[in-house]
């Protein structure tokens, strides 16, 4: 996972420059999953659904980021999202960043940028800000991302937990392994650990604040922390979410042309 805001103007230069240089390579393949736990399947299916909703969205999104003693940053976005294949992630705050749009379509992911005549091809592990992966705030489709394994059951503060083993699919996700715990009495999620290809723990996840939003409750914040270095935390609150008609043609890159 990249360990730079992939939003600042030298990292924006160099993914240009790559951009227009060389080829995007298709990754290379894991090993292939065998099997298929239904149970496990089932519950993650059920996850999902409770971080959102399957139909039009549109959620306004905080993300503030606290290093050490240092004054927290804050950065706002407006999403749009359609189903677990389509979003639209735009930055509000800072103001120099106003304008700036990812794409997320399946697991191809672009940033448009204003005055820039070509859009530039991102990963979804890349770091959006602090410690949010692009990933985290434009795709929520575990069921679709991994191949789920239910390893056991943990009760913690009085409440029982499936626990989950997450193995991505192939190499182009968010993460390439995540341990997942789902409360078992609503399929509301409790907690992940995110790893990476060497299975090395790369941060944690509560998930907090449930209330009601847009018909289900739902997660309203999510406490990241860096696994390397734990002075350093992203807290991404959601607003309100509010049903929102959008039509497919919205989630195309000529469409973004009218959001910027």
């Amino acid at each position: 996972m990249a360990g730079c805001r992939i939003f600042g103007r030298w990292v924006l230069a160099t993914a240009l420059a790559a951009n227009t240089t060389a080829p995007l390579l298709s990754p290379a393949q894991p090993p292939a999953v065998t099997g298929r736990d239904e149970s496990a399947a089932t519950i993650l299916q059920k996850a999902d659904e409770a971080r959102f909703p399957s139909q039009g969205t549109e959620v306004g999104v905080k993300i503030h980021t606290f290093e050490g003693n240092d004054p927290p940053e804050t950065r706002e976005y407006q999403v749009l999202t359609k189903g677990n294949e389509n979003t639209i992630v735009m930055t509000v705050l800072p103001a120099a960043e106003r304008g700036q749009i990812l794409l997320m379509k399946g697991r191809d992911l672009w940033l448009f940028v204003p005055n820039v005549s070509q859009p530039v091809r991102l990963s979804l592990a890349q770091r959006l800000t602090g410690v949010v992966s692009n990933g985290d705030i434009a795709r929520a489709n575990s069921s679709g991302d991994y191949a789920p394994k239910l390893v056991g059951a943990e009760k913690i503060e009085g409440q029982t937990y499936h626990v989950l083993n997450l193995t991505a699919l192939d190499r182009s996700v968010t993460y390439q392994r995540v341990k997942y715990w789902v409360a078992q009495s609503n399929y509301l999620p409790y907690k992940a650990e995110f790893y990476s290809m060497s299975d090395r723990l790369l941060k944690t996840c509560k998930y907090e604040n449930f209330r009601q939003m847009a018909g289900h409750v739902r997660p309203a914040r999510l406490v990241m922390v860096d696994a390397l270095r734990s002075a350093s935390r992203s807290v991404m609150e959601y607003d309100e979410m509010r049903p929102r008609e959008l039509p497919d043609k919205v989630f195309t890159k000529d469409y973004l042309k009218k959001l910027q």
